[in-house]
């Protein structure tokens, strides 16, 4: 049924081409003795060649102040709703307006051009260029009441290093020899930021000095500063403008901060609370440390490999943070507190001062129930709700050990006029992990092999039943083993070396016997009952780096079926009498599969405007024991996190188009061995918790082989124009992470057709959470 086109206000078209048109002309509201700000054009003139000096140049853009009012297709929107909210009876729309863009005037009064010059040659000197000529004036426009500030730079030559040296006498105390020592290897070392030839640039000086200081506080410095270190610079000795550069120590800097620390004890408290913290508690100790709580509450040789802190090592930061990370990653602890305190105040026979570390642990709570209730739409007219509850036990074993049942029902019942109304799915699920925060059955020592963090072992167990009326029914069981690894901050790591799928698939109706003999090749993707095999997964994340202007996201997924069970197997036939290979009476699958997602995420800004960029590639193999993939593995494109101008499952293979799209076999018809996806998307903020989107999807399926039930599926030269192509907007209420999204798209290209935007053919999804 088509939608109801409503007809367009008129009316309201109008008026905002009439307020469009009145925002050009904001001339008349700027005070008499006023000319409005238009920015500032600032030329570079460089006497010295310096022909690498971008970033000075934007630095010294950054100092142009202020910004100009916005402008938009040559009109002030946001400056003309300021101007008429300021009236004696403003109305309700310019109110609005003024609320939502409005804009106060900038004028050219507010700018000081002086005071600009000198921020500018202040940039300069920082980076190294020193008695620059910087001279300013004014660009006025009478007619148009508006005014532009010039600047010309005038760089001269900078000055370099030539020289760079430690003064060892503000270092002269006894206290300080080792110190002195520790300097030497840090400043004179090749991995310095400072180098011969190098322009002054207080830039890296400052890095330099982060460089020492990180380097002093690993070496056991606990008191030492940054801020105590003081370079010099010294140009008396050349006329060609170059310098001396000398690292001193400030005077008066304490002498507790010119001595390295030693941990002299480690005291763990895993049960860190208000409850616990007057209760009296007994001491355990394990490998130097002593765990101390009430009752065991974390067993301490559980807890012993996550701590990289041993009495007699030096203070070190590095140590402290990876203990901190790995405490943190067990999952049963929501706050980790590292803190030190100094023991004595004097320096022992080898130099050393002592402190005692102090590992505070606050758990969260032990056990915690979740509901999800869940109200679902789709777009081929099935709706129903659906509950999820899951069971938390987050120390189950007192080692850390996560505990999760989760249990599952979900109804779908399809409301629409034809043969296929009334049609319903139930599906109800069970599944039980548990997640141990170590390796099981280790081969490397952890604490050796893992500083990051230690890997985790996950052994999970679950079971579907999937039931639809007029259709079939499906039993599927599945278990996987495996580890998960986090490298580092960006990079995780994901290995199952055992992964069990067995599908059973019980009554079957008349129709979908005919689908199934209709198409052997989807016959065969349901017999393979077994799936065994290994899965990896590889994925690099800087989305986690908020500060980044510009985040890469990379995930890789392989998976490999049947090879190890394929020397096991025995001689069988299947129902048809066909002869087959088996294991333990099951017929099995034996595939490779791979794909490949990567996205790109680009802030525009730093109010919520960004740009997001996707590709999907992937591609699955059957081949020994299977002539095509498991239905459950075979790829699909469409709906709410694909292609979203086209219902779930509602694009190829290739260009094939099934007689009647509404029926069922068009839905397991719709799959293939290949997916190629590309999405573009523009993200920005509407209101408060609501921002909006604009998109476009493209993509489709294909076969790797030719199949007669599905002409036009095999993947060709010719695929980009087998590409499912469509555009839309969106909303989204975005809660403190939690997104419910709305997105309305169209088609404006469909597999091996022409361009044609169907806007009376759109569809609505409705999703949990962003689609890339």
């Amino acid at each position: 049924m088509k939608p109801i086109l409503k007809k367009p206000n008129h009316s309201l078209i109008l008026l905002l081409l009439l307020l469009a048109g009145y925002s050009c002309s904001v001339k008349k509201f700027i005070p008499e003795d006023e000319y409005l700000y238009r920015g500032a054009k600032m030329k570079f003139i460089d006497t010295s060649l310096q022909k690498n000096y971008k970033e000075i140049k934007a630095e010294t853009q950054a100092v142009l102040y202020p910004e100009p009012n916005s402008k938009f297709l040559g009109m002030y929107p946001g400056l003309y709703f300021y101007y008429k909210a300021q009236r004696k009876n403003p109305g309700f729309l310019n109110k609005f307006f003024n609320k939502k863009i409005g804009e106060e005037p900038v004028y050219f009064s507010d700018v000081d051009l002086s005071e600009t010059e000198e921020l500018i040659n202040n940039r300069l000197e920082n980076r190294g260029f020193f008695y620059n000529l910087i001279e300013s004036n004014s660009t006025i426009d009478s007619s148009a009441k508006t005014a532009k500030a010039n600047y010309k730079v005038t760089l001269r030559k900078p000055y370099v290093l030539e020289t760079y040296q430690l003064e060892e006498d503000s270092l002269s105390s006894m206290d300080s020899l080792r110190l002195i020592d520790q300097l030497k290897k840090v400043v004179y070392d090749e991995n310095s930021i400072i180098e011969k030839g190098m322009r002054f640039d207080l830039a890296n000086f400052k890095s330099e000095r982060e460089r020492i200081d990180n380097y002093l506080k690993e070496e056991g410095y606990y008191n030492f500063n940054g801020n105590f270190l003081l370079f010099e610079a010294d140009t008396n000795a050349y006329d060609n403008r170059k310098f001396d550069l000398y690292l001193r120590l400030k005077d008066n800097v304490p002498d507790k901060s010119k001595v390295p620390y030693i941990l002299d004890d480690v005291d763990v408290y895993p049960n860190e609370s208000v409850e616990t913290q007057k209760k009296e508690k007994d001491t355990v100790t394990l490998d130097s440390l002593d765990f101390i709580q009430a009752e065991e509450f974390f067993k301490p040789k559980r807890l012993s490999p996550y701590i990289l802190l041993k009495p007699g090592q030096r203070y070190n930061p590095t140590l402290s943070k990876y203990t901190s990370r790995r405490l943190s990653s067990i999952g049963t602890y929501k706050f980790v507190n590292i803190r030190y305190k100094e023991k004595d105040s004097t320096v022992d026979e080898n130099g050393y001062r002592h402190l005692e570390a102090i590992i505070e642990l606050s758990p969260l709570r032990k056990r915690s129930i979740r509901a999800e209730l869940q109200a679902v739409t789709k777009s081929n007219n099935f709706a129903g709700p659906g509950l999820g509850l899951t069971y938390t036990n987050r120390n189950w074993f007192s080692g850390g050990e996560q505990l999760n049942i989760r249990g599952n029902v979900a109804y779908e019942k399809q409301f629409s006029s034809g043969q296929q109304a009334g049609l319903s799915s139930l599906q109800l699920g069970l599944e039980t992990s548990v997640r141990f925060p170590r390796l099981l059955f280790p081969i490397v020592d952890v604490n050796k092999r893992f500083k990051y963090s230690i890997p985790q072992t996950e052994i999970k167990l679950g079971l579907d039943y999937l039931n639809r009326s007029q259709l079939y029914s499906l039993n599927s069981y599945n278990t996987s083993f495996g580890y998960i690894w986090k490298a580092n901050r960006y990079v995780t790591h994901q290995l199952n070396p055992i992964n069990i799928n067995y599908v059973k698939l019980g009554n079957t109706t008349d129709e979908f016997e005919t689908i199934l003999e209709d198409n052997p090749f989807l016959r065969r993707s349901f017999d393979q009952q077994f799936i065994a095999g290994l899965t990896y997964g590889f994925t690099y994340n800087e989305l986690v780096d908020n500060q980044r202007k510009g985040a890469l996201y990379f995930n890789f997924n392989f998976d490999i079926a049947g090879n190890t069970v394929s020397l096991l197997d025995n001689k069988g036939t299947d129902d048809k009498g066909n002869e087959v290979n088996k294991f333990l009476g099951l017929q099995y699958a034996q595939y490779a599969k791979g794909d490949v997602d990567i996205r790109y995420h680009y802030k525009l800004d730093n109010k919520g405007q960004v740009l997001v960029g996707r590709l999907f590639g992937g591609l699955g193999y059957s081949y020994g024991n299977s002539e095509s993939l498991p239905f459950v593995k075979q790829y699909f494109s469409g709906g709410p996190y694909s292609v979203r101008a086209f219902r779930i499952r509602g694009l190829g293979p290739g260009n094939y188009q099934p007689e009647n799209e509404s029926n069922y076999d068009a839905y397991f018809d719709r799959a293939g061995d290949i997916r190629l996806e590309a999405n573009l998307e523009y993200r920005f903020p509407l209101f408060n918790y609501v921002n909006g989107a604009i998109f476009t999807d493209a993509g489709n399926v294909w076969l790797l082989r030719e199949n007669d039930a599905l002409p036009g599926g095999k993947f060709t030269s010719s695929f980009l124009n087998e590409l499912g192509i469509g555009s839309g907007v969106g909303v989204r209420v975005d809660i403190q992470g939690f997104v419910i999204r709305f997105d309305l798209a169209s088609p404006l290209k469909r597999p091996s057709k022409s361009w044609k935007f169907e806007y009376d053919s759109p569809k609505l999804n409705f999703a949990i959470g962003y689609p890339f």
